[in-house]
């Protein structure tokens, strides 16, 4: 490891249900994990405007669990940071004050930020913009569909629902830009075209809202937040923030996935595969790639803004380790309605073991009971029912098998291979836990596969700014 007096980079990720930091030193063969700390938020808060179709997270819990995280980091490594990385949450969007947003106070030995005027954090998971509302909307000028939960989706929603809420404020980012946008005092927040485009009505290709578009349907385009290359410098600290020193840059605001993938994908020829709750499957487009001129919301595969003018093709499926978690949850209700009682680890542990008994299975599962945003009407299905198929490891095999083959006919091997792809990396915690579903990946996908390669947004985060060093 580094000398003592070697200076450190703090990476941090503010998740849907927890904040993450970790601290970074440099050696002689690049870089370690010195500390790392994650909480959990418990910020979801009720929506007042939107009722129970509203996902919505309380800005000062969050701001807590950052601080509780901070504080439990090594004191003497955080008077080292010389850069800070930041990455959350893509879509969602706050709304703040601008020089109300925070009051700066004394917390424990140093200073820290309390939020002041800030709305709710209206999250990616919110549903309050229906489809017919998305339908009446002005068609954006941008290569990603529009989806509720977007932030210019909700912009929309309160200018014809509740136009008062807005009047309250005048800025707004999503989570990690307001607390970049605090950090440095920016008087106009400054936000990555990765988080820009995550909140519709942005054309990637020349970095800018569709302004034209906004304008002429009424959206307050003072609230859009000016633009930056991730990777880029967005200020400095104004305070010795949990000792960390004053004066310390801090990095624009990255999404949470690109920081992911940036955290594990060390070559272009990589793809990375993730099956934790949901799954994704990720690929880097080769240099010179042309974004397309407009969305096409029937395509399973979209383009994500990643860094140095890349883009990532990702196929993001609803159906991962939550089709697992579904299974076992209908067997223990099963196994409740006739009078037993089995801890769900337990048979959890019983089904993996039993597919593991069943090296194949002819039954073919369709896994797909969350839907998909491509074909969000598709549900689950089994066909090839046969009576020597119906034992718990030959459905367990197939439902494995089903969850690895949705997400290839998403992204399929053929369009890996044109793209130069010549290894997996596979991580998250539903393919670290389940040898069955590992068999299935090596089983489908014709390259090598490596496992245990730690998808982490918080040190992805802190990377981009160590090599910026």
């Amino acid at each position: 490891m580094a000398g003592s007096e070697a200076s450190c980079v703090l990476g941090i990720d503010l998740g849907t249900t927890s904040v993450k930091a970790a601290l970074l030193v440099g050696t002689g063969r690049g870089h370690v994990v010195a500390a790392s700390c994650s909480r959990e938020t418990q910020a979801h808060a009720s929506s007042l405007e939107a009722g129970p179709q509203g996902m919505e997270q309380n800005v000062r819990r969050i701001i807590t669990a950052l601080d509780e995280c901070l504080a439990a980091l090594p004191q003497q490594q955080l008077q080292r940071v010389s850069h800070i990385g930041i990455s959350g949450q893509m879509h969602g969007i706050v709304f703040w004050k601008t020089d109300q947003g925070c009051r700066w106070t004394e917390c424990g030995t140093s200073p820290a930020f309390e939020p002041e005027e800030v709305s709710h954090l209206v999250t990616w998971q919110d549903g309050r913009c229906s489809p017919a509302f998305l339908a009446s909307l002005p068609p954006p000028q941008s290569h990603i569909s529009l989806a509720t939960g977007f932030g210019c989706a909700t912009v929309y929603w309160y200018l014809k629902n509740s136009p008062d809420f807005l009047k309250c404020y005048d800025a707004a980012g999503t989570i990690h830009d307001y607390v970049v946008a605090m950090l440095c005092d920016l008087k106009k927040p400054l936000m990555s075209i990765q988080n820009a485009a995550s909140w519709g009505y942005f054309n990637a290709k020349t970095k800018s809202w569709n302004t034209d578009v906004l304008k002429k349907s009424g959206f307050p385009l003072h609230l859009l937040p000016e633009v930056g290359d991730p990777g880029s410098i967005a200020g400095r600290t104004i305070c010795a923030w949990h000792g960390i020193p004053k004066g310390t840059e801090v990095g624009i605001a990255l999404g949470d996935f690109q920081c992911s993938v940036y955290s594990c994908l060390t070559e272009r020829t990589d793809a990375v595969l993730n099956i934790s709750t949901s799954a994704q499957l990720t690929i880097s487009m080769p240099p010179g790639f042309q974004l397309p001129e407009t969305p096409d919301p029937s395509s399973a595969v979209t383009y994500f803004p990643y860094f140095n003018g890349d883009y990532l093709a990702v196929a993001a499926s609803l159906n991962g380790g939550n089709v697992l978690a579904t299974f076992v949850d209908m067997v223990s209700q099963w196994m409740e309605e006739l009078g037993l009682q089995v801890q769900d680890s337990a048979i959890y542990a019983k089904i993996i073991k039993a597919a593991l008994a069943q090296d194949d299975s002819k039954l073919s599962i369709q896994p797909t009971i969350f839907g998909e945003r491509h074909v969000p009407e598709q549900l689950a299905s089994v066909t090839s029912i046969a009576v020597s198929e119906l034992s718990l490891g030959h459905v367990t095999r197939a439902l494995c098998r089903g969850i690895v083959e949705n997400l290839c006919s998403m992204l399929p091997v053929q369009r890996l291979m044109e793209t130069g792809v010549s290894r997996i990396l596979g991580s998250g915690s539903a393919l670290a836990r389940n040898e069955v579903l590992r068999q299935e990946v090596e089983r489908i996908f014709p390259f090598p596969v490596v496992y245990g390669k730690d998808v982490d947004a918080a040190v992805g985060a802190a990377m981009v700014m160590f090599h910026r060093k």
